[in-house]
């Protein structure tokens, strides 16, 4: 049989998990031979290229593939019974599960922290990252039709300049445009029908990149290792350890019990949303994993119609990792560490600004927006963000995977809730009977 016959007979996930193990030995190998950061070795050289490769090939799609699917979604949601029900139900869910995921990190902080566990780094200094609500709300507004921007900074004698994607600017552009082609009609038919072909022609091409991605696991995973390695959570032992409980509990016990309680088998779910969990994992990205997120919704049975608009909106506002159970453990180590009181108001302002202010994180890798919003409304000291940056890429890993998790989780519930799951395939499989539904469907 032939080798790349035999390869496809082995499932995609397994598939990831092989990659994962080999990337972890890898990064070791990297790790024992010697990477500095001035001179790295040949190996983590080539363990990163392929990482960002990988990733760069994605983020190169995503911004077509979030332009082309919200406007056709919009454009179509004409076709949706119910469209602003539909709109509503999906940022309610988003708000529930924010605040519960928020819960969850106050908790988990309150019992588990102790305080002082990080003492031994009080003498490092760290610059505190600026960040508001006002530099927010101005990203949302496009500077230019593309959502691009261009920043310029010294390197070594010279200027480098480097072009970013605005992907909120891109989704607010793309909302414009879909609703204006929808009140427009007939008229814009030929709009929409060309947007529609380059939406199909992008997935394809997605296609062909999510079949590397085993290939850019192994060098993603291998790089992370090889530069931090797992010794680095010894510093913040008591820390890292609170955030990967908060994630796990989220993860493994709060959407499963979500699921049941919306007539929907967590095995089916995540049969289904693992490889996509996975590569948020290693790629520290929820817009990066976007494609593969998409994929994910629609096989469980997602109308695309409605996956088009959720899983987008998903991948830039909702972030039940980093922007909810993260910050609240954080909040509560840094106030810990410059004994700080916390009182009852100043967990309510952790929930509040956790279930309204995730979208300040835009889908991007990291969560430091997020956790300076929430430290500067507590007034607690932002020298606390540079404190915690010394593991920050190793517990990103984790918060995107569940981010990803509940970007999927959320548009299932409301597909299931509102009759959008496919009777011919996929939603058989993943929902028990109807009468089984244990919340209310007049939420």
């Amino acid at each position: 049989m032939p080798v790349k016959a035999s390869i496809r007979q082995v499932p995609f996930a397994a598939r990831i998990l092989l990659a994962m193990v080999l990337g972890i030995g890898l990064g070791l190998g990297a790790r024992a031979i010697g990477s500095p950061v001035d001179a790295p070795n040949a190996l983590l050289v080539a363990l990163d290229t392929i990482g960002g490769t990988f990733v760069q090939l994605l983020k190169l799609l995503v911004p077509p593939l979030i332009f082309t699917a919200i406007v056709t979604s919009i454009a179509g949601l004409g076709e949706l019974r119910n469209a602003a029900r539909l709109a509503t139900q999906t940022l309610v869910w988003f708000a529930i599960t924010a605040l519960i995921a928020v819960l969850v990190g106050v908790a988990v902080g309150t019992i588990v922290l102790h305080g002082g566990e990080a003492a031994a780094l009080a003498a490092r200094s760290h610059a505190a990252v600026d960040a508001g609500w006002l530099d927010f709300l101005k990203g949302i507004v496009p500077t230019n039709i593309f959502g691009l921007a261009v920043s310029a900074r010294a390197d070594g004698g010279g200027i480098a300049t480097s072009v970013s994607v605005g992907t909120l600017q891109i989704v607010a552009l793309s909302f414009a445009i879909g609703l204006a082609a929808h009140r427009v009609g007939a008229a814009a038919a030929p709009f929409v029908g060309f947007v529609a072909a380059l939406y199909a022609i992008v997935r394809r091409l997605l296609g062909w990149v999510i079949a590397l991605t085993p290939l850019g696991t192994i060098g993603l995973l291998g790089t992370a290792v090889a530069r931090y390695g797992w010794d680095t959570l010894s510093q913040l032992g008591a820390f890292a350890g609170a955030v990967y409980l908060g994630l796990a509990i989220v993860l493994l016990g709060i959407y499963p019990l979500l699921l049941i309680a919306n007539g929907i088998r967590p095995a089916a779910f995540f049969r289904a949303a693992w490889p996509a969990i996975q590569l948020g994992f290693v790629s520290r990205s929820s817009i990066g994993t976007l494609p593969v997120t998409e994929l994910a919704a629609e096989k469980l049975g997602i109308a695309r119609s409605y996956a088009a608009f959720a899983v987008p909106l998903g991948a830039t506002t909702k972030m039940d990792g980093c922007a909810a159970i993260y910050p609240a453990i954080a909040a509560i180590f840094v106030a810990q560490f410059y004994h700080v009181p916390l009182g009852a108001a100043d967990y309510l302002l952790i929930a509040f600004v956790s279930v309204i202010g995730s979208a300040a994180t835009a889908g991007v890798t990291g969560a430091v927006v997020m956790l300076t919003l929430t430290l500067s409304t507590l007034g607690l000291p932002l020298e606390g963000v540079g404190l915690l940056l010394a593991i920050d890429p190793i517990l990103d890993m984790g918060r995107t995977a569940v981010n990803v998790a509940g970007q999927i989780l959320v548009p299932l519930i409301v597909a299931r809730r509102e009759g959008l799951l496919d009777d011919d395939a996929a939603a058989p499989a993943i929902s028990f009977p109807q009468h089984e539904t244990a919340i209310p469907e007049t939420l």
